[in-house]
């Protein structure tokens, strides 16, 4: 499938690496111009910047535990570009709280952070680039949701939590902006080769783990990345709403 973006600008948030660094990649190969979102790695993130093909893109800090960074992110990213076509929230945290092993401190800090980062953060800036989106004329907003919102997260229940919540975000949007032109969609990864899926993928569990696909393998970036590109591209409208699995039939649902 060959992908074409020129004319086309994309915020790609949590873009220092993984799945954001893959998909912001793979916009740019496509002759998007890329705006790349960090929180703390500027060195990642300029690594993630010098990797884009030639263009006018650009990098911009902000920490989503902030809402006024967040206002600040939206408002940066739409001052420099003149205009945001397409929205990726893909910034996200992963960590263990087991409800049987954890203090009530330990708990209500997991899911403060899990959907405050996960879900609400995400929330705040599509207000503010769905709103500039509707002024514009129109847009895409693709949000990296997870496997563990449908088949459950026993010992992450905060994440599997935020994901679903995610999800069942999108689709309201999908309903609500789709008069202005907005198509609004979900990509639902499972485990995928990242940093953060790294410790679990070499461990004593990696082979169970990749062999829970059919494939024998885990996800790579560029199978997320490509899930959503697809789903930016012109001719996808009607699917509005989607919830995309990218997990290798590792978890079937109908």
């Amino acid at each position: 499938m060959v992908f074409d973006f020129r004319n086309k600008t994309v915020l790609v948030t949590g873009s220092s690496g993984g799945i954001g660094r893959a998909i912001a990649v793979m916009f740019a190969k496509a002759g998007a111009r890329v705006i790349v979102h960090y929180n703390q790695n500027i060195d990642e993130a300029t690594h993630t910047l010098k990797m884009l093909h030639p263009g006018e893109h650009f990098m911009i800090k902000a920490s989503f535990s902030d809402i006024e960074q967040i206002q600040l992110l939206a408002e940066k990213a739409i001052a420099k570009a003149g205009r945001i076509d397409i929205l990726v929230n893909n910034a996200g945290v992963f960590s263990e709280c087991p409800l049987q092993s954890s203090s009530f401190e330990e708990w209500i800090a997991h899911w403060d952070r899990a959907l405050g980062v996960n879900l609400s953060a995400a929330a705040h800036l599509t207000y503010f680039i769905g709103r500039h989106m509707i002024a514009s004329g129109g847009g895409r907003i693709i949000n990296i949701s997870s496997r563990g919102a449908f088949r459950g997260e026993p010992d992450a229940p905060a994440y599997g939590a935020s994901k679903a919540g995610l999800n069942a975000f999108s689709q309201s949007l999908a309903k609500a902006l789709a008069p202005f032109h907005i198509y609004v969609y979900a990509v639902a990864p499972g485990f995928v080769e990242t940093e953060m899926a790294a410790p679990a993928l070499k461990g004593l569990k990696g082979d169970e783990i990749r062999n829970q696909s059919p494939l024998g393998r885990v996800a790579t970036p560029d199978d997320v990345a490509h899930a959503v590109l697809m789903l930016a591209s012109d001719g996808s409208e009607f699917m509005t709403g989607t919830i995309v699995d990218v997990n290798g039939a590792s978890y079937l649902r109908s």
